[in-house]
């Protein structure tokens, strides 16, 4: 089984050219296709156990159950899935009943998720199309084309119909391992083309987050977008004002915290999106010679950093993304004579505050942020214990990594960098030598020490000393 699927990864082009065959050329007709196991590499070794155990309890309680979505697409294109979604037939509460372990969440769209340990498979009941005799409850959208809510259930084939892209559009049946293709993804992925299943311009309307899909997708399996899907995106992009700011960080995790976050930045930038989720970053980037360059640096160390399983957080990317804003604010709050401090204080409120109209950044990751930008201005000043306070920092790495990008990308000269390198990796005798450099009193410079307690004198039988 191994050995087939490593063939499959070596050329997966071929592979699914075979799959399509002669009568399925590029033109062809569209519509259900099914692939026979022994026509496909996907297989079930390659599933989680939760993901099976929730399709196998399904289909043993009489209800279809298929994995859906990235997690067959992923497959077909040679990567190992990770993110295993289940449609079914059966409703929300009656899987609810199925599985102890889960619990109904959402209103927009109603889905189970079922937990097993720290993995979540989430369960989707099949949708169908709206109709006029569904209440706002269920179905309702808004008169732009917003979809508001969308709790219509139907078969397998609306499902499908009603899903963003055709490569998503892939079901896996657990009861004979086939593969059902109900819009020509297959021949999508041999062809590495991202294409909306409908009208664009209108699932843009219903929900404008796909245009934010659109774009990760393309830059995560390196796939072009079909010119139909990609046309109405610049003019379309304005819609995402429309979109929560809660569910618009979600996406800026999925965007940028996936491991192809620079290519995702330059996507956005090209199609206008970028100014919809960060429009003062995107207006400090026309003004600031060195702002774009630090976003890019900053992507790109993400990227790597997830590459090689190294932990990253939201904090120090938002922290970059924003930087440039807090920079022009605090140049024009010094102008009006404010002194640094504070006017850098003022102006970290003032963009933090602008930013969350677009897009909410929890506080867990607000004031890490905050602290990172407030130690730019503490990494300057080398005197003394101020040192080795400012290195016990609990932010002190991700603001010395921000100051190395800030250099790199030729805001700042590299020198106070190199310097807080050198401190990092030095002993405590060379330690005091760079502090003697920068014109520090070594005898006041070295680390904190406790305070010795003073004794105090015994006092005598009526209090007198």
């Amino acid at each position: 089984m191994f050995k087939g699927f490593t063939r499959f990864l070596q050329s997966p082009g071929e592979h699914l050219k075979a799959l399509l065959g002669p009568q399925d050329a590029p033109g062809g007709s569209t519509g259900l296709r099914i692939i026979p196991r022994q026509e496909h590499p996907v297989s079930r070794q390659h599933f989680s156990d939760g993901a099976l155990k929730v399709l196998y309890r399904l289909h043993n309680a009489g209800f279809e159950a298929y994995l859906v979505g990235g997690c067959i697409r992923d497959s077909l294109l040679g990567r190992m899935p990770k993110d295993f979604d289940v449609a079914t037939d059966a409703t929300p509460e009656q899987v609810k009943e199925l599985f102890r372990n889960s619990r109904i969440i959402g209103r927009r769209f109603r889905i189970v998720h079922v937990r097993f340990g720290r993995e979540v498979i989430e369960v989707t009941t099949f949708r169908g199309k709206p109709g006029d005799d569904h209440g706002d409850h269920i179905a309702q959208q808004s008169d732009d084309g917003l979809l508001l809510r969308d709790n219509v259930w139907g078969n397998i084939q609306e499902d499908a119909l009603r899903r963003d892209f055709t490569v998503n559009a892939l079901y896996y049946s657990i009861a004979d391992f086939s593969i059902h293709d109900f819009a020509d993804g297959v021949r999508d992925i041999e062809a590495r083309t991202l294409r909306l299943i409908g009208d664009p311009a209108t699932r843009y309307r219903e929900d404008p987050v796909r245009m934010l899909r659109a774009v990760r997708f393309a830059a995560k399996l390196e796939f072009r977008l079909d010119p139909a899907t990609e046309a109405p995106i610049r003019e379309h992009a304005s819609l995402l004002l429309q979109i929560p700011p809660a569910r618009l960080f979600d996406e800026i995790l999925k965007l940028f915290m996936g491991g192809h976050g620079l290519n995702t930045f330059h996507l956005l930038r090209h199609y206008d999106l970028f100014a919809m989720l960060f429009p003062e970053a995107d207006e400090a980037m026309a003004e600031l010679p060195w702002a774009e360059r630090l976003v890019e640096l900053a992507l790109e160390s993400t990227d790597r950093r997830i590459a090689e399983e190294r932990p990253v957080t939201p904090a120090f990317l938002f922290a970059a993304l924003l930087w440039g804003p807090v920079q022009l604010r605090l140049a024009a709050l010094e102008a009006d004579d404010m002194p640094p401090i504070p006017a850098l204080q003022a102006a970290a409120q003032q963009v933090v505050s602008r930013q969350l109209q677009h897009i909410s950044i929890p506080k867990r990751f607000s004031l890490p942020m905050r602290d990172i930008w407030d130690l730019q201005q503490r990494l300057p000043l080398r005197r003394g214990r101020r040192v080795y306070q400012t290195r016990e920092h609990p932010r002190f790495r991700a603001a010395y990594d921000l100051l190395l990008l800030r250099e790199a990308a030729g805001e700042l000269e590299p020198d106070l960098g190199d310097w807080w390198t050198a401190f990092q990796e030095a002993d405590e005798h060379e330690q005091r030598r760079l502090l003697g450099k920068v014109g520090a009193d070594p005898a006041g410079s070295g680390a904190p020490r406790k305070r010795r307690r003073r004794r105090r004198k015994p006092r005598g039988p009526s209090g007198d000393a």
